[in-house]
C-alpha cells in the first residue's frame, strides 16, 4: 500500500499525546424526556449525536482494527489503538442513554436496529479479499476521515457552547455530549492519518468527502424528524422545521451549513486536522469532566 504517502504527508507531530479510552460513568437516572428544557426538536437533534452516530463509529472502530496490519509507524498504531478503545467507551457510555430514553417512552430502539443493520451492510468488510480488500479498505478510511472532521467540528462547537447550559440542559447530559465532542477534538487526526498513511489519494479524499458530508447531513436530519415524531408528548409546540430554524439561529444546535462550508477546508491542499485549532480546550474539559472526576481521571 502507499508507503510513502504516510512517511511525506502525516504532520501530527505536534499533537503527540498518548490518546487513551477514559472508564467513565454516567447516572441516566433522573433524565428526563426532553433535557433541553422547552426546545423538543433541538434535543433530538442531540440525540442523534449519542444515540446514532455510534453506530457508525462503530463501524469506523472495525474498519481501523482492519487497517492496522497496514500500518508500520509505531506512533500511529498507538493512536489508533486508543482511537478504537476510545470509541468502543463512547458506544457503551451512549448505550445507557439510550436505554434510560426507551424505558421513558421514546422509541430510539428500532432507529438504532435498523442504522446498525445498514451501517453493517454498507460499510462492513463485504468478506472481500485481496486486491479488491484493499481498495475497500482504502475507501472506507476516506469516508471515515471525511466523517471525523464533521465530528471533529461539531465537537468543538459542543465545547464552546454556552447556550444548552444557560437554557438548563440536564447536567449528565450536557457532560456526555461535551465529553464526547471533546474527544472527538482529542482524537481529530488518527483517522486522517491512517488514511494518508495507508492511501493518501486526493481524488479518494475528494470524493469521499462529499459522500461523508451528505451522508451525515442525511442522517442528522431524517433521524431527528423520525426522533420527533416519535416522541411521546402529546404537546411537542410549534412544527419540527419551525423550532428547527429557531434552535439554529438561537445556536443551541450546530448549523447544518457546516456540512457545506468545511468542504473546502477540508480539501484545501495542505489540509491537516490539526489545522481545526488548539486542543487545550478539549483536554481541559477531559480532565474536569465530572463524569472523568467520579471515575478518578
Amino acid at each position: 500500500m502507499a508507503e510513502s504517502a504516510g512517511a511525506t504527508r502525516r504532520r501530527y507531530r505536534t499533537e503527540e499525546h498518548a490518546i487513551n479510552a477514559r472508564d467513565v460513568h454516567f447516572d441516566f437516572g433522573s433524565v428526563p424526556m426532553h433535557y433541553i428544557p422547552n426546545e423538543v426538536f433541538a434535543t433530538h437533534i442531540v440525540n442523534v449525536m449519542h444515540l446514532v452516530l455510534p453506530e457508525g463509529e462503530r463501524a469506523m472502530a472495525k474498519c481501523l482494527a482492519e487497517a492496522m496490519p497496514y500500518i508500520d509507524d509505531e506512533r500511529l498504531r498507538e493512536e489508533v489503538a486508543g482511537f478504537v478503545g476510545q470509541e468502543s467507551m463512547h458506544a457503551s457510555s451512549h448505550a445507557g442513554a439510550r436505554e434510560h430514553l426507551q424505558s421513558i417512552g421514546l422509541d430510539v430502539d428500532s432507529m438504532v436496529r435498523t442504522f446498525s443493520w445498514f451501517v453493517d451492510r454498507i460499510l462492513g468488510d463485504h468478506g472481500l479479499s485481496g486486491r479488491a480488500k484493499e481498495e475497500w479498505l482504502k475507501e472506507r478510511l476516506g469516508l471515515f476521515a471525511g466523517m471525523e472532521h464533521y465530528t471533529a467540528v461539531i465537537g468543538e462547537w459542543m465545547l464552546e457552547n454556552d447556550k444548552l447550559a444557560e437554557l438548563g440542559m440536564d447536567p449528565t447530559m450536557l457532560d456526555l455530549v461535551k465529553w464526547h465532542g471533546a474527544e472527538e477534538v482529542e482524537h481529530r487526526s488518527v483517522v486522517y492519518d491512517a488514511y494518508m498513511y495507508v492511501d493518501g489519494s486526493y481524488a479518494r479524499k475528494a470524493r469521499t468527502a462529499v459522500v461523508a458530508s451528505a451522508t451525515l447531513l442525511t442522517t442528522f436530519l431524517l433521524s431527528s424528524v423520525y426522533l420527533y415524531a416519535k416522541d411521546p408528548e402529546p404537546d411537542k409546540g410549534r412544527m419540527w422545521p419551525v423550532q428547527f430554524v429557531s434552535a439554529t439561529v438561537r445556536g443551541i444546535v450546530p448549523n447544518f451549513a457546516t456540512f457545506f462550508t468545511e468542504l473546502p477546508r477540508y480539501l484545501r491542499p495542505g489540509f491537516h486536522p490539526s489545522q481545526l485549532g488548539p486542543m487545550d480546550s478539549a483536554l481541559r474539559y477531559l480532565a474536569h469532566s465530572p463524569a472523568a472526576r467520579a471515575t478518578g481521571h
